[in-house]
Parts: structure tokens; C-alpha cells; sequence
């Protein structure tokens, strides 16, 4: 095959894949699941050929899928791809571009300039900000907490880029105790023992207590929560940050995918969210771009800029390009689907997109709590935490769902029992699909009962 006609070929398969994303089941089936040894052969010797291999992972990789990008997938915050996004970001891979700066790709550096300043726009963020478009939250907030520790101990004296840690004066790090895990593995890989990490009590719906907040003090990192896991609940930003301010403490905020509330009529969750040091957030969750795009902002613009930078005897670059920015030097342009997105849902679209979920995730709510389920959570965004009248039930209650193949959500904990979660952030969503979840979990109840 040719190039141009193996790249058509890989475009019909995708685009028959996308088709079957309302009909396919949200999880693999076993058949499934089973073929995927199909992938266990040796290194061949000699190239099989490209239209073989295509066509290998079509015919035992497709049907393996989870469909997350269709309408009855519930587990975790995970978005469908925007029709906009995956058209710009088939272009951008065809562009073969790497996004480092101005100097490896003047149409990117633009492209991605410009939905940083969108960004910044539309969550109302300082706009003298710093903006990284990284591959996760994960990778955001190393880079956020990298260039918190630097600033503190840099304001203490201290040349980190010239000593390092050894001697350094101590930098606490305070977390909420419902801090996502994600924070955690960043603060870990930054050398913050978690047998000194300080946690910040938190209340009953998993936001940090102001009555109970541990002291701050200049030598502090104070990391907060725009949506908490579970709960999706918001800790009191206005009550908390002026005192870290007022201590010397930074303070960052993970919103991996609840700081996009800001952009909708949930704003007033995050009220004096703005007053932060830095921030973190997802496209590929709740604004529904691929994966993996995400973003680190930064008060301090130069403060990012210098913790990150990676300028070479052979390639420097402006502060704001993304090389010095992220953890990445070789990057693809992550920012070109953002700008995508925004581009074409614009500032009300991306408040329909959230607002709609949230709708959802109420009446989902009201449905469950009118039909005998234990609505754990206030619903405040997306999220809706259910349990049944027994741990087990609520383990085989999720199982027998599951096992019909009709939807799938995840298990998690909360207070120490099971529970599972339900998450609203696909913008194939309908409320039919609400009705159909529903449905699901009535009937799966009463099957388990009438089992006992």
C-alpha cells in the first residue's frame, strides 16, 4: 500500500469504530478479552507489513476497547473525544510536529499561545500566568510543586538550582487527607517523604476543615481540592487561602477536573480559587479532549518558567515556550486540542457541556434516592456516590450491573465502606442514558435480593 492509501485505510476503520461508540458495550466481553492474545507473537525477523498489522489491531484491539467514549460509560471522569479535537488532532499528527518552541514549530507555538491565554480566560485565572500544556495533572503538579519549593527556598536564601536539597532548609508540605493520589505520587517523586507530609483534616463531605488547618508558615506548600474524588466537593477556598497568604505559605489547587465548574453556573464552588499560587487541570476529562492533555498554570509565570526551563547552547527559546514549561523538551502539541475545543464550543458551550452533567448527575441522584439507594454525596458537580443497604449488596449489586454488560461505573471507598461512583462527563450523554443507568441498577438490585 501506499502511503496515502494506508493512512485512508487506518481513517475507514477508525471511523467505523466511531460509529459503533453508541451501541458498543462499555466494558469487553470475554470473547474480547480472550483474543487480545492475538498480540502475544515473537519480535518478527521480518517486517509482516503495514496493512497486516492494521488490520491486527483492528480485528483483536478494537473489540478489547473500553468504550469511555460512548454514552453509558460511568467509571471515573473520563470524557469523550470532541469530534473538533480528534479532527485538529488528526491534523496535528499529520503535521509530525515537535511542539518545543517558536523555532520547531511556528504554526504550534501560536496554535498553543493562544489557548493559553483562552485558558486563563475562561477558569478566570490571573492573566499574568504561566500555562504548561503537560500529559496529566500528574506531571502539572510536579511541575507546579517543583516551582513552589524553588520560590520558598529561593525567598529563604537558598540557590536550589546551584545546591539542590542537601542542607536546604526544610519545606513542609501540607495535604488535604482526601488529597487524590495523583498528588500524592508527585509529592513522593519530589523527595517529600509521606511520613512528613502534613494532612489538613478534613469535614464529612471531604473538604478541608478551616477550624482545623494545620499552621502555615513561609516555609509551607498548602495544597487544596477543586473536586474531590468522590464527593466532588469543593474545600473553602476563601476562608483558607487568605491565611496561607497571610503566612507565606503557597498554595496550590488541584481541580483536575472541578476547576472547570469556574467556567459555569458552579462558579461560586470555587469562590476565591483565583487567590492561589498555581493551579492544575485536565482537557481530557471534563473538557472532553484526548488524551493526554492537560494543564499547569502558575501565578508566577517566571517562577515556572525557571524551574522548568531547558534552554541549550544549541536551542534556546522564549520563557513562555512550552519546552520551558512542562517536563517535556520533545512534546506533541498537547495545547491544539484544548484551542480546539474552546474554538468551537466556545465560552457558552463549555458552560452547556458542564452544566448539562450536573443536571444529570441531580436527577440521576433524585431517581436513586426515590427508588431506595443511599445517596452518600450532596451532588455538588458531577459525581454521585451510592451505596445499598449493605456492603454486600453494594458489591453485587455493581457486579450483576456489570456483568450485563449495559453500563459500567467504578468501586471505590468511602468512610471506611463500599461504594460506587458514578461519574457524568461524556458530552454523548444524554439523559436516556441516565434513564438507562437507572434502570440497570433498579433491576440489578432486585436480582440480588431475590437471590438471598
Amino acid at each position: 500500500m501506499t502511503e496515502e492509501d494506508l493512512l485512508a485505510e487506518g481513517d475507514r476503520r477508525a471511523l467505523t469504530y466511531i460509529r459503533s461508540a453508541t451501541e458498543r458495550r462499555p466494558f469487553p466481553d470475554n470473547d474480547a478479552l480472550n483474543g487480545l492474545v492475538a498480540f502475544n507473537e515473537p519480535l518478527p525477523n521480518q517486517g509482516l507489513g503495514e496493512a497486516e498489522t492494521l488490520e491486527l489491531l483492528d480485528r483483536f484491539g478494537s473489540p478489547a476497547t473500553v468504550a469511555s467514549n460512548g454514552p453509558r460509560y460511568f467509571g471515573f471522569v473520563i470524557g469523550a473525544l470532541l469530534p473538533a479535537v480528534a479532527a485538529a488532532d488528526r491534523l496535528a499528527l499529520a503535521w509530525d510536529q515537535c511542539a518545543s518552541s517558536h523555532d520547531t514549530s511556528p504554526a504550534c507555538a501560536a496554535v498553543e499561545k493562544v489557548a493559553a491565554r483562552w485558558v486563563l480566560d475562561i477558569l478566570d485565572l490571573p492573566r499574568e500566568s504561566g500555562v504548561g500544556f503537560g500529559t496529566s495533572a500528574t506531571t502539572g503538579t510536579i511541575a507546579c510543586l517543583s516551582a513552589a519549593r524553588r520560590t520558598l527556598l529561593g525567598r529563604a536564601g537558598w540557590n536550589f538550582d546551584r545546591h539542590g536539597l542537601a542542607g536546604a532548609p526544610e519545606i513542609r508540605l501540607v495535604l488535604s487527607a482526601a488529597a487524590h493520589i495523583t498528588v500524592k505520587k508527585a509529592a513522593r517523586l519530589l523527595g517529600f517523604g509521606m511520613a512528613h507530609v502534613v494532612e489538613a483534616p478534613v469535614d464529612n463531605h471531604g473538604r478541608v476543615d478551616p477550624a482545623r488547618l494545620p499552621a502555615l508558615d513561609e516555609s509551607t506548600i498548602l495544597c487544596l481540592q477543586a473536586g474531590e474524588v468522590n464527593t466532588g466537593e469543593y474545600d473553602p477556598f476563601k476562608e483558607i487561602i487568605p491565611v496561607a497568604h497571610e503566612a507565606g505559605a503557597w498554595t496550590h489547587v488541584d481541580g483536575a477536573f472541578g476547576l472547570w465548574a469556574r467556567a459555569s453556573n458552579r462558579r461560586s464552588l470555587t469562590t476565591g480559587i483565583e487567590g492561589a499560587d498555581s493551579w492544575t487541570t485536565d482537557g481530557h476529562k471534563w473538557l472532553n479532549t484526548s488524551y493526554d492533555s492537560a494543564i499547569a498554570i502558575c501565578r508566577d509565570a517566571n517562577a515556572l518558567a525557571q524551574t522548568m526551563n531547558s534552554d541549550a547552547v544549541y536551542f534556546n527559546a522564549s520563557n513562555d515556550a512550552q519546552k520551558n514549561v512542562t517536563l517535556e523538551f520533545s512534546r506533541r502539541p498537547r495545547g491544539i486540542g484544548i484551542w480546539a475545543a474552546l474554538r468551537s464550543l466556545g465560552r457558552e458551550g463549555v458552560a452547556a457541556l458542564i452544566e448539562r452533567h450536573c443536571d444529570y448527575a441531580t436527577h440521576l441522584a433524585d431517581r436513586l434516592r426515590s427508588s431506595g439507594f443511599d445517596v452518600i454525596n450532596r451532588v455538588a458537580i458531577n459525581q454521585v456516590l451510592v451505596r445499598c443497604e449493605t456492603n454486600e449488596q453494594t458489591l453485587a449489586v455493581r457486579q450483576a450491573v456489570l456483568d450485563s454488560g449495559r453500563t459500567w461505573f467504578g468501586l471505590t471507598q468511602w468512610q471506611g465502606r463500599p461504594a460506587f461512583r458514578l461519574s457524568i462527563s461524556s458530552w454523548r450523554t444524554g439523559i436516556e442514558h441516565i434513564e438507562l443507568l437507572v434502570e440497570a441498577l433498579i433491576e440489578a438490585r432486585a436480582a440480588v435480593q431475590a437471590a438471598r
